[in-house]
């Protein structure tokens, strides 16, 4: 079984899921699968298999409402990649910080 981070991650590594992810973010609002559909250039099928990834990865809500069914955002996994870029963030701050010193002291050795 994938963990959260690895679902995340397969879910916005493609383009057309990380638009459709974005639409529904700027609407604000649950949207029907059909309005979705109208503004991709793939078959309603297509939008369907991409919002059932993005909702595995708790990133899209789906609710039916009688015969439409309505797809909402989830913001909240997405702190997930944050947490996990942070930890390599901290990695490359400390080591930049440590080359940054190391040229410093070469420079200033060079200069004498």
């Amino acid at each position: 079984m994938q963990d959260k981070v690895t679902k995340i991650f397969k879910a916005i590594a493609d383009p057309t899921r990380r638009d459709i992810f974005h639409a529904l973010v700027v609407a604000a609002t649950a949207l029907p699968i059909t309005q979705i559909s109208g503004q991709f250039d793939i078959s309603r099928q297509g939008v369907t298999k991409h919002l059932k990834t993005l909702e595995d990865a708790g990133l899209v809500s789906i609710d039916t409402h009688g015969r439409e069914r309505f797809c909402s955002a989830n913001t909240n996994p997405l702190k997930e990649i944050n947490n996990w870029v942070k930890f390599y963030e901290q990695f490359w701050d400390t080591t930049l910080t440590g080359l940054h010193d190391y040229l410093d002291k070469k420079h200033t050795k060079d200069e004498q």
